[in-house]
Protein backbone atom coordinates (compact mmCIF):
# COMPACT_ATOMS: atom_id res chain seq x y z
CA UNK A 1 0.00 0.00 0.00
CA UNK A 2 1.05 3.69 -0.80
CA UNK A 3 1.67 5.91 1.82
CA UNK A 4 -0.01 9.17 1.31
CA UNK A 5 0.90 12.61 1.96
CA UNK A 6 -1.39 15.53 1.88
CA UNK A 7 -0.52 18.87 1.00
CA UNK A 8 -2.56 21.37 1.94
CA UNK A 9 -2.29 24.88 0.67
CA UNK A 10 0.10 22.81 -1.67
CA UNK A 11 -0.54 24.31 -5.20
CA UNK A 12 2.25 27.11 -4.50
CA UNK A 13 5.90 27.10 -5.39
CA UNK A 14 6.71 24.84 -2.27
CA UNK A 15 4.12 22.69 -2.74
CA UNK A 16 4.99 21.78 -6.29
CA UNK A 17 8.77 21.12 -5.06
CA UNK A 18 7.40 18.65 -2.86
CA UNK A 19 4.46 17.11 -4.93
CA UNK A 20 7.76 16.43 -7.43
CA UNK A 21 9.60 14.54 -4.34
CA UNK A 22 7.33 12.48 -2.77
CA UNK A 23 5.67 11.37 -5.83
CA UNK A 24 8.87 10.47 -7.21
CA UNK A 25 8.86 8.27 -4.29
CA UNK A 26 6.00 6.54 -5.21
CA UNK A 27 3.51 8.34 -2.63
CA UNK A 28 0.38 9.07 -3.18
CA UNK A 29 0.23 13.11 -3.02
CA UNK A 30 -3.19 14.29 -2.61
CA UNK A 31 -2.87 18.58 -2.58
CA UNK A 32 -5.80 20.64 -1.05
CA UNK A 33 -6.33 23.57 -3.50
CA UNK A 34 -8.23 26.27 -4.06
CA UNK A 35 -7.50 25.74 -7.55
CA UNK A 36 -8.42 22.57 -9.29
CA UNK A 37 -5.41 22.00 -11.22
CA UNK A 38 -6.44 18.57 -12.27
CA UNK A 39 -4.37 15.35 -11.85
CA UNK A 40 -1.56 13.88 -13.32
CA UNK A 41 -1.52 10.06 -11.67
CA UNK A 42 0.91 10.74 -8.55
CA UNK A 43 -0.76 13.70 -7.61
CA UNK A 44 -4.30 14.61 -7.04
CA UNK A 45 -5.93 17.77 -6.35
CA UNK A 46 -9.42 18.38 -4.21
CA UNK A 47 -10.69 21.60 -3.42
CA UNK A 48 -11.22 23.22 0.02
CA UNK A 49 -11.26 27.04 1.15
CA UNK A 50 -8.81 26.80 4.06
CA UNK A 51 -11.97 27.89 6.67
CA UNK A 52 -14.26 25.24 7.29
CA UNK A 53 -14.28 21.11 7.29
CA UNK A 54 -15.70 19.71 4.25
CA UNK A 55 -15.73 16.76 1.72
CA UNK A 56 -11.70 17.33 2.02
CA UNK A 57 -11.46 16.29 5.12
CA UNK A 58 -11.96 12.83 4.50
CA UNK A 59 -8.56 12.36 2.22
CA UNK A 60 -6.69 12.54 5.94
CA UNK A 61 -8.48 9.33 6.95
CA UNK A 62 -5.05 6.79 7.26
CA UNK A 63 -2.41 9.36 5.73
CA UNK A 64 0.69 9.05 6.93
CA UNK A 65 1.73 13.14 7.02
CA UNK A 66 -0.25 16.36 6.29
CA UNK A 67 2.12 18.84 5.48
CA UNK A 68 0.28 22.17 5.81
CA UNK A 69 1.51 25.09 3.17
CA UNK A 70 -1.06 27.60 3.50
CA UNK A 71 -1.11 30.96 3.66
CA UNK A 72 -1.87 34.29 1.60
CA UNK A 73 1.64 35.45 0.57
CA UNK A 74 3.58 38.59 2.58
CA UNK A 75 4.95 39.74 -0.24
CA UNK A 76 3.08 42.30 -0.21
CA UNK A 77 2.30 45.96 1.26
CA UNK A 78 0.94 45.65 4.87
CA UNK A 79 -2.34 47.82 4.53
CA UNK A 80 -5.43 46.36 6.68
CA UNK A 81 -6.70 44.49 4.16
CA UNK A 82 -3.90 42.18 3.30
CA UNK A 83 -2.67 41.99 7.07
CA UNK A 84 -5.78 40.59 7.68
CA UNK A 85 -6.06 38.09 4.91
CA UNK A 86 -2.24 37.25 5.85
CA UNK A 87 -3.61 36.79 9.35
CA UNK A 88 -6.39 34.87 8.55
CA UNK A 89 -5.18 32.22 5.98
CA UNK A 90 -2.56 30.98 8.58
CA UNK A 91 -4.77 30.48 11.77
CA UNK A 92 -7.76 29.73 9.57
CA UNK A 93 -6.34 26.73 7.77
CA UNK A 94 -4.37 25.66 11.51
CA UNK A 95 -7.53 25.46 12.83
CA UNK A 96 -9.46 23.79 10.73
CA UNK A 97 -6.96 21.04 10.01
CA UNK A 98 -6.42 20.47 14.04
CA UNK A 99 -10.46 19.86 13.73
CA UNK A 100 -10.02 17.89 10.63
CA UNK A 101 -7.63 15.80 11.91
CA UNK A 102 -9.95 15.65 16.00
CA UNK A 103 -12.83 14.01 13.83
CA UNK A 104 -10.32 11.34 11.84
CA UNK A 105 -10.75 7.74 13.09
CA UNK A 106 -7.18 7.07 11.75
CA UNK A 107 -5.97 10.23 11.86
CA UNK A 108 -2.42 11.23 9.99
CA UNK A 109 0.83 10.12 11.78
CA UNK A 110 2.75 12.94 11.52
CA UNK A 111 1.42 16.84 10.75
CA UNK A 112 3.98 19.75 9.44
CA UNK A 113 2.62 23.26 10.01
CA UNK A 114 4.54 25.84 8.23
CA UNK A 115 5.55 28.81 10.55
CA UNK A 116 8.66 30.89 9.61
CA UNK A 117 12.40 31.86 10.96
CA UNK A 118 11.36 35.85 10.77
CA UNK A 119 10.15 34.06 14.43
CA UNK A 120 13.44 35.25 15.81
CA UNK A 121 14.86 38.73 16.73
CA UNK A 122 16.56 40.47 14.09
CA UNK A 123 20.08 39.76 14.54
CA UNK A 124 23.99 40.33 13.28
CA UNK A 125 26.09 38.82 16.40
CA UNK A 126 24.21 35.86 17.13
CA UNK A 127 22.78 32.90 15.81
CA UNK A 128 19.42 31.73 16.92
CA UNK A 129 18.77 27.81 17.31
CA UNK A 130 15.82 26.31 18.15
CA UNK A 131 16.41 26.76 22.04
CA UNK A 132 18.63 29.93 22.21
CA UNK A 133 16.68 31.94 19.35
CA UNK A 134 15.02 35.37 21.16
CA UNK A 135 11.53 35.62 19.69
CA UNK A 136 10.83 39.31 19.11
CA UNK A 137 10.03 42.70 17.35
CA UNK A 138 12.51 45.61 16.74
CA UNK A 139 12.33 48.91 15.36
CA UNK A 140 15.00 48.77 12.90
CA UNK A 141 13.76 45.73 11.11
CA UNK A 142 10.57 47.09 11.03
CA UNK A 143 8.74 43.44 11.91
CA UNK A 144 6.52 43.46 14.16
CA UNK A 145 3.86 42.26 12.49
CA UNK A 146 5.41 39.63 11.06
CA UNK A 147 6.50 37.98 14.34
CA UNK A 148 3.23 38.56 15.41
CA UNK A 149 1.65 36.77 12.93
CA UNK A 150 4.75 33.77 13.41
CA UNK A 151 3.75 34.08 17.42
CA UNK A 152 0.19 33.80 16.70
CA UNK A 153 0.43 30.42 13.85
CA UNK A 154 2.76 28.91 16.27
CA UNK A 155 -0.06 28.92 19.03
CA UNK A 156 -2.88 28.30 17.10
CA UNK A 157 -0.60 25.00 15.86
CA UNK A 158 -0.12 24.13 19.73
CA UNK A 159 -3.63 24.80 21.11
CA UNK A 160 -4.56 22.15 18.37
CA UNK A 161 -5.97 19.31 20.08
CA UNK A 162 -4.44 15.75 17.85
CA UNK A 163 -3.04 13.79 20.70
CA UNK A 164 -2.38 10.74 18.17
CA UNK A 165 -0.81 12.87 15.32
CA UNK A 166 3.01 14.10 16.13
CA UNK A 167 3.09 17.69 15.27
CA UNK A 168 5.90 19.71 13.77
CA UNK A 169 6.30 23.42 13.17
CA UNK A 170 8.41 24.30 10.94
CA UNK A 171 10.34 27.62 11.05
CA UNK A 172 11.43 28.22 7.69
CA UNK A 173 14.41 29.93 6.08
CA UNK A 174 14.29 31.45 2.27
CA UNK A 175 13.84 28.19 -0.52
CA UNK A 176 16.30 28.03 -3.32
CA UNK A 177 14.95 26.71 -6.36
CA UNK A 178 14.76 27.36 -9.84
CA UNK A 179 11.11 26.52 -10.25
CA UNK A 180 9.28 30.12 -11.42
CA UNK A 181 7.54 31.62 -7.96
CA UNK A 182 10.62 31.45 -5.92
CA UNK A 183 13.01 34.04 -4.82
CA UNK A 184 16.22 32.94 -6.37
CA UNK A 185 14.90 33.81 -10.31
CA UNK A 186 14.46 37.30 -8.57
CA UNK A 187 18.03 37.18 -7.08
CA UNK A 188 19.50 35.97 -10.17
CA UNK A 189 17.93 38.29 -12.79
CA UNK A 190 18.34 41.71 -10.69
CA UNK A 191 22.22 40.15 -10.66
CA UNK A 192 22.51 39.73 -14.00
CA UNK A 193 20.73 43.19 -14.82
CA UNK A 194 23.87 44.85 -13.02
CA UNK A 195 21.73 45.28 -9.91
CA UNK A 196 23.16 42.87 -7.65
CA UNK A 197 24.86 44.76 -4.81
CA UNK A 198 24.76 45.09 -1.10
CA UNK A 199 21.19 46.16 -0.01
CA UNK A 200 20.87 48.99 2.57
CA UNK A 201 24.39 48.48 4.16
CA UNK A 202 24.94 44.56 3.31
CA UNK A 203 25.33 43.52 7.13
CA UNK A 204 21.79 42.25 7.89
CA UNK A 205 21.90 38.43 7.78
CA UNK A 206 19.96 36.17 4.91
CA UNK A 207 18.96 32.68 6.39
CA UNK A 208 18.13 30.27 3.25
CA UNK A 209 18.02 26.72 2.19
CA UNK A 210 18.24 25.13 -1.04
CA UNK A 211 14.60 23.36 -2.60
CA UNK A 212 16.99 19.85 -2.47
CA UNK A 213 17.49 19.90 1.23
CA UNK A 214 14.18 21.26 1.97
CA UNK A 215 12.15 18.25 0.57
CA UNK A 216 14.91 15.79 1.90
CA UNK A 217 14.33 17.26 5.71
CA UNK A 218 10.44 17.37 5.42
CA UNK A 219 10.93 13.55 4.02
CA UNK A 220 12.90 13.23 6.99
CA UNK A 221 11.07 14.74 9.59
CA UNK A 222 8.29 12.24 8.54
CA UNK A 223 10.12 8.68 8.03
CA UNK A 224 13.18 8.82 9.99
CA UNK A 225 12.88 10.66 13.30
CA UNK A 226 10.20 11.26 15.65
CA UNK A 227 11.11 14.53 15.96
CA UNK A 228 7.91 16.99 17.70
CA UNK A 229 7.94 20.77 18.39
CA UNK A 230 9.78 23.52 16.58
CA UNK A 231 12.46 22.47 13.70
CA UNK A 232 14.03 25.24 12.15
CA UNK A 233 14.58 24.79 8.39
CA UNK A 234 17.50 26.40 7.12
CA UNK A 235 20.81 25.85 5.31
CA UNK A 236 23.88 25.40 8.51
CA UNK A 237 25.64 28.48 6.44
CA UNK A 238 23.86 31.93 6.67
CA UNK A 239 25.58 35.23 5.54
CA UNK A 240 25.30 38.74 5.08
CA UNK A 241 23.42 39.94 2.60
CA UNK A 242 26.70 41.99 1.13
CA UNK A 243 28.54 38.35 1.14
CA UNK A 244 25.58 36.89 -0.79
CA UNK A 245 25.35 39.25 -3.27
CA UNK A 246 28.96 39.23 -4.37
CA UNK A 247 29.08 35.17 -4.49
CA UNK A 248 26.16 35.13 -6.72
CA UNK A 249 27.89 38.02 -8.82
CA UNK A 250 31.13 35.71 -8.82
CA UNK A 251 29.21 31.89 -9.93
CA UNK A 252 27.03 34.46 -12.65
CA UNK A 253 30.51 36.44 -14.01
CA UNK A 254 29.02 39.65 -13.31
CA UNK A 255 32.03 42.09 -12.46
CA UNK A 256 29.70 44.42 -10.93
CA UNK A 257 26.63 45.09 -8.89
CA UNK A 258 24.79 48.41 -8.08
CA UNK A 259 24.13 48.92 -4.22
CA UNK A 260 21.23 49.77 -2.80
CA UNK A 261 20.93 52.46 0.07
CA UNK A 262 18.21 52.03 2.39
CA UNK A 263 16.21 54.90 1.22
CA UNK A 264 16.31 53.03 -2.56
CA UNK A 265 15.08 50.01 -0.90
CA UNK A 266 11.80 51.79 0.22
CA UNK A 267 10.88 53.18 -2.78
CA UNK A 268 10.98 50.05 -4.90
CA UNK A 269 9.39 48.28 -2.00
CA UNK A 270 6.58 50.82 -2.76
CA UNK A 271 6.87 50.93 -6.50
CA UNK A 272 7.18 46.38 -6.22
CA UNK A 273 3.72 46.78 -3.76
CA UNK A 274 6.37 44.78 -0.76
CA UNK A 275 7.95 45.63 2.40
CA UNK A 276 11.51 46.65 3.43
CA UNK A 277 11.08 44.23 6.20
CA UNK A 278 11.84 41.29 3.72
CA UNK A 279 15.27 42.61 2.70
CA UNK A 280 16.59 44.61 5.84
CA UNK A 281 15.66 42.30 8.31
CA UNK A 282 19.40 40.19 9.90
CA UNK A 283 17.78 36.29 9.90
CA UNK A 284 20.77 34.48 11.37
CA UNK A 285 19.16 31.55 11.91
CA UNK A 286 20.76 28.01 12.04
CA UNK A 287 19.59 23.93 12.21
CA UNK A 288 20.83 23.22 15.64
CA UNK A 289 17.73 20.39 15.60
CA UNK A 290 18.37 19.17 11.87
CA UNK A 291 21.99 18.72 12.43
CA UNK A 292 22.28 17.30 16.37
CA UNK A 293 19.60 15.12 15.17
CA UNK A 294 21.65 13.79 12.18
CA UNK A 295 19.93 15.53 8.99
CA UNK A 296 22.88 15.72 6.74
CA UNK A 297 22.91 18.46 4.23
CA UNK A 298 23.99 18.47 1.08
CA UNK A 299 24.13 22.15 0.35
CA UNK A 300 25.75 23.80 3.37
CA UNK A 301 27.42 26.75 1.94
CA UNK A 302 25.65 29.41 -0.28
CA UNK A 303 28.23 29.01 -3.19
CA UNK A 304 27.89 25.41 -3.40
CA UNK A 305 23.88 25.79 -3.23
CA UNK A 306 24.36 28.09 -6.10
CA UNK A 307 26.39 26.50 -8.29
CA UNK A 308 23.99 23.13 -7.97
CA UNK A 309 21.04 25.86 -8.89
CA UNK A 310 22.68 27.10 -11.94
CA UNK A 311 23.70 23.97 -13.40
CA UNK A 312 19.71 22.92 -12.77
CA UNK A 313 19.15 25.68 -14.86
CA UNK A 314 21.63 24.68 -17.97
CA UNK A 315 20.62 20.88 -17.94
CA UNK A 316 16.84 22.45 -18.16
CA UNK A 317 18.29 24.60 -21.01
CA UNK A 318 19.91 21.69 -22.52
CA UNK A 319 16.82 18.98 -22.43
CA UNK A 320 14.65 21.82 -24.04
CA UNK A 321 17.28 22.16 -26.61
CA UNK A 322 17.16 18.43 -27.80
CA UNK A 323 13.46 18.27 -27.48
CA UNK A 324 13.11 21.16 -29.77
CA UNK A 325 15.86 19.55 -32.21
CA UNK A 326 13.98 16.00 -32.40
CA UNK A 327 10.24 17.83 -32.72
CA UNK A 328 12.31 19.72 -36.20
Amino acid sequence: MKSKIILAGGAGFLGRMLQKHFAAKGWEVVVLSRRLVGADGAVRFVRWDGEQIGEWSRELEGALALVNLAGRSVNCRYNARNRRLIMDSRLNSTRVLGEAIAHCERPPKVWLNSSTATIYEHSVDESMGEWNGRIGASEEAKDAFSVEVAMAWEKSFAECNTPRTRKVALRTAMVLGVDAGGVYRVLRRLTRLGLGGAMGDGRQYVSWIHADDFCRAIDWLITERETCGVVNLAAPDPLPNRKMMSTLRWVLGVPFGLPAAKWMLEIGAFLMRTETELIIKSRRVVPRRLEQEGFRFRHRHFVEAVRALEQELADDVNQLRLETEVVA
